[in-house]
């Protein structure tokens, strides 16, 4: 079993920055991709920002230049720095691990939200 832990997260004004973290633990032989998706109000899950193992990053457009993915590989940790929020990026942030010869696992969520 493998399980991932969130934390960061919150409230902030527009224009503000936040930082999520997500730590795997548990049986894992290696980590192919990590990334992180988020579900609006009303809206389907929908993804933000993956890297794989190497260090290759995928982003959705609304995000590109704004957030930046990155990882430890020997903590099996990823984070997502958040900078220049807007009201847009209020949404349930979940991170995802693919675990080789394992599968894919959800973090439990964390709640972002951008307000004045």
């Amino acid at each position: 079993q493998v399980q991932l832990l969130q934390s960061g997260g919150g409230l902030v004004q527009p224009g503000g920055s936040l930082r999520l973290s997500c730590a795997a633990s548990g049986s894992i032989f290696s980590i192919n991709v990590m990334g992180w998706y988020r579900r609006a109000p009303g809206k389907e899950r929908e993804l933000v920002a993956t890297i794989t193992s190497g260090g290759s990053t995928n982003y959705a457009d609304s995000v590109k230049g704004r957030f930046t993915v990155s990882r430890e590989n020997a903590k099996n940790t990823v984070y997502l720095q958040m900078n220049s929020l807007k009201p847009a990026d209020t949404a349930v942030y979940y991170c995802k691990a693919v675990v080789l010869l394992s599968g894919a696992y959800w973090g439990q969520g964390t709640q972002v939200t951008v307000s004045s």
